[in-house]
């Protein structure tokens, strides 16, 4: 991993033209071809972002990192003005993110019983591999059009985040450009609800001990 602390401006091209003017930026280039564009405020997520496969050309005052978009080439071009810090290191083989004993429960119980998420869904595979990550559940539903399932605990705007990056490389593929995504929780936040409805993304409440069979499901009456 290299990263990079710099006075930038930042200039991308391709499916739309982003641009953003000089100022200093934290700039991370990952093993895996992946380059982000932090500021210093707004979180955790970056201004701008190329994801792997990338070609990245190096010069003294510019980067630019291309990427090929199906007819389409996607271009960020970062004319830096004064290098402030600059650091490299090998970070080693990733051990993965270990899912809690919920998640892990849950995403075996929904394996069996997609339909619990949506009537006529039915499981293609789990850990469906991404360039970002793997996709807990890849189904089919009734019409036989692709659905992409993450699952967590609690459902919140980062678990949204997550499963939209995971349909943005997913989409990339002709054969899937259709497919879309749910949300699957325990507990979907309000938040995360209106973010998914935002972006035209599904998502469910289960419980696990309604699906283990240990637990009724609640009956919501409706006064007349």
């Amino acid at each position: 991993m290299r990263l990079v602390v710099a006075r930038c401006e930042v200039t991308y091209t391709g499916r739309l033209t982003a641009y953003l003017p000089e100022a200093i930026r934290l700039l991370v280039f990952k093993a895996d071809g992946s380059v982000l564009v932090h500021a210093d405020a707004g979180g955790y997520r970056p201004l701008n972002w190329m994801t792997p496969p990338t070609v990245i050309e190096d010069g003294e005052d510019m980067i630019v990192v291309r990427k090929r978009a199906g007819r389409t080439e996607d271009r960020l071009e970062i004319r830096i003005s004064e290098l402030l810090a600059e650091f490299e290191h090998e970070l080693g083989d990733d051990a993965g993110l270990e899912k809690d004993g919920v998640e892990r429960h849950l995403q075996e119980a929904l394996a069996e019983m997609p339909e619990r998420i949506e009537p006529g869904l039915r499981l293609v595979r789990r850990e469906w591999p991404t360039d970002v990550g793997p996709v807990d559940l890849m189904c089919r539903d009734e019409d036989d059009g692709w659905v992409a399932v993450e699952i967590k605990r609690i459902g919140t705007i980062e678990a949204v985040e997550q499963l939209s990056r995971y349909l943005e490389v997913i989409q990339r593929d002709p054969a899937l450009a259709a497919c879309r995504g749910i949300l699957a929780a325990c507990d979907v936040k309000p938040q995360a609800r209106t973010l998914c409805e935002a972006r035209g993304l599904g998502w469910a409440e289960v419980d696990l001990a309604v699906l283990r069979g240990e637990r009724e499901p609640e009956l919501t009456l409706f006064d007349a």
